[in-house]
């Protein structure tokens, strides 16, 4: 991977006609006009499906059952899946994207018959599937054998589920045997302890981690009042060099959609928390399809879109629409989408793909106006451009005097000693220093 990327999570049952075929050039440019690198399609390993262990029906994509199978729902023609599968991987490169699967060391489908040594029982409430036992040699030579065989297909990296259930060295060893057949290849963690990031970086050999319990926890509870901004200074110090290492979202399979009453309520309300995310530093971003027009899951349960039913979410059918027929999106959908564009936009120019970033609260204490529980304030900046940012996560127009340090002029190579930036509720403000 060459530097922070934009990833679009989908599942391809939920889109359209729930087809490979519903994964086509419309979708494909689409995606490329929104930024993204990498598209990963969940749920394509053929997994357990209408049995009595299964949860709902079709059954969880984390319940693999033939790692050599893609699931026969997903073909227009059942008997050719596998073809229309290498069909679509050939469609994202074709439209200069790239694409990930899902890998799921842990665990498989209680129907599982294959090479991996699986014990008899299950983690947690995980009752649809059998616990994978990396202590048999049988495992770590199979899922060797797994990886390879969907890098064959052309895939170019694997979302890995649930990986600190897994010993780290033995995941190490065999995506490092992976990435010597193919170079290049992604490789990003689903990892929640802070304190297993570098063994999951180092000893693991993963590109990308999920910085679930650092950004997202944090942003999150900023908005609900239970955390404060100040931690988001504390957690881009104590990630240091890792910065380039993580992957931010907002929303994604496991957490409730953001408009929804178990988020925050409302679409408009994470800007902020969006702008924080793509703007400060050099970590990657994770898009969930249907987050960008507002996908409420009002179907689903708790806010979450299933991946348990045959569902239909009504802002991801919206979507499809606008994207396949030119369907006009409902005021607040479009702009919802507009102002993602534009962000996402943003976060690809070179000050803040590749410049220096400098958090900017430390010298704000007492600026007039500054809220260090409610605001983050940072600059980035490069030879050519230098840009102030005010995230404003408060339900209250923010007006702050910002203080910009002598070092960071001289660095920056700027000369206003203090400038005044104003953000909308729950919003953020860009400007130009150079």
């Amino acid at each position: 991977m060459n530097g922070k990327c934009i990833i679009y999570q989908l599942l391809p049952r939920l889109w359209g006609k729930g087809k490979f075929s519903s994964c086509d050039a419309e979708l494909l440019a689409y995606l490329k006009s929104m930024e993204v690198g990498y598209l990963w399609l969940t749920g394509i390993p053929r997994h357990s499906s209408g049995k009595p262990f299964v949860k709902g029906d079709p059954g969880s994509p984390y319940a693999v059952c033939d790692w050599y199978d893609v699931n026969p729902y997903l073909a227009d023609e059942p008997g050719k899946r596998m073809q229309e599968f290498e069909a679509l991987v050939g469609r994202i490169h074709s439209a200069g994207l790239r694409c990930l699967v899902d890998f799921i060391p842990n665990h498989v489908g209680c129907d599982y018959e294959g090479g991996l040594a699986v014990h008899n029982y299950c983690d947690g409430d995980w009752t649809d599937t059998r616990k994978v036992d990396w202590s048999d040699p049988r495992t770590e030579a199979e899922y060797l054998k797994v990886l390879r065989f969907w890098a064959s297909k052309g895939v170019d990296g694997f979302r890995c589920d649930m990986v600190e259930l897994v010993p780290a060295d033995a995941l190490g060893r065999v995506i490092k045997a992976v990435k010597r057949e193919f170079p290049g290849m992604l490789f990003v963690a689903e990892v929640y302890r802070q304190d297993n990031y570098t063994r999951y970086l180092v000893e693991g050999g993963f590109d990308l981690l999920y910085d679930k319990t650092g950004s997202y926890d944090i942003l999150r509870g900023i908005l609900a009042g239970s955390h404060s901004a100040r931690e988001l200074s504390w957690n881009w110090q104590w990630l240091g060099s890792r910065q380039s290492s993580m992957l931010n979202f907002l929303e994604n399979h496991d957490e409730q959609r953001i408009p929804s009453p178990w988020f925050a309520g409302d679409a408009n309300a994470v800007w902020g928390a969006l702008a924080f995310d793509l703007l400060f530093n050099d970590a990657s971003f994770m898009l969930y399809a249907g987050q960008e027009v507002g996908e409420d899951a009002a179907e689903g349960h708790e806010g979450r879109t299933s991946i348990f039913e045959w569902c239909k979410p009504e802002g991801l059918g919206c979507l499809y629409d606008y994207v396949h027929s030119g369907t006009e999106l409902l005021a607040v959908r479009k702009e919802l989408l507009t102002r993602y564009r534009e962000l996402l936009a943003l976060s690809r120019r070179p000050v803040f793909l590749n410049g220096s970033n400098w958090d900017l609260c430390y010298c704000c204490g007492a600026a007039s106006g500054f809220n260090p529980d409610k605001h983050f304030v940072f600059m980035r900046y490069d030879d050519e451009s230098a840009w102030l940012v005010l995230c404003n996560f408060s339900a209250e127009t923010a007006m702050v005097s910002v203080y910009i340090p002598e070092e960071l002029r001289l660095a920056a190579n700027i000369y206003q000693t203090e400038s005044l930036v104003s953000a909308p509720p729950r919003g953020y403000a860009l400007l130009k220093c150079k």
